[in-house]
């Protein structure tokens, strides 16, 4: 049985909650990635995807020095253990409808992170396409109603 430990990227680089928003966009730009775990020291808060800044700060007009992560992470994220089983974390990979899922030891310290490539290049292909493949199921875009005119 594959461990997420044999095929996780380990070495993350992490960002503190007090870190500002445009601190996380530029080292978004600088290792080329779209997600950055949040931790409190070693211990994993949240996760900062380029999506969060671009909804809960651009569009809020506050992307700026002096908005800090905790504003705009998602906080409480879904995580997995670094000796779970690579079949358990694809399900809640695909249950969560999670593409990155953070990966902690049993003392909670995050030691890395698990993503549908990973898994596909260093584990099962069939089943991490499966995954991505229900992961990515349009859904309905939230739209308001029509204006209607008198």
């Amino acid at each position: 049985m594959t461990q997420i430990a044999d095929v996780m990227t380990r070495g993350v680089r992490t960002l503190s909650p007090h870190d500002s928003v445009i601190s996380a966009a530029q080292a978004m730009e600088e290792m080329d990635v779209g997600v950055i775990p949040v931790c409190d020291g070693d211990h994993l808060v949240g996760m900062v995807t380029d999506r969060d800044i671009v909804l809960r700060a651009v569009a809020h007009n506050r992307a700026n020095d002096q908005t800090p992560l905790s504003h705009v992470m998602t906080a409480e994220p879904c995580w997995c253990y670094e000796d779970q089983s690579v079949d358990d974390v694809i399900e809640a990979m695909r249950e969560a409808q999670l593409r990155r899922m953070p990966v902690v030891d049993r003392t909670q310290q995050l030691v890395g992170i698990v993503s549908l490539g990973d898994l596909a290049v260093k584990a099962d292909e069939g089943k991490a396409g499966e995954a991505l493949e229900q992961i990515s199921e349009p859904a309905a875009p939230a739209r308001p109603a029509p204006q209607t005119t008198r």
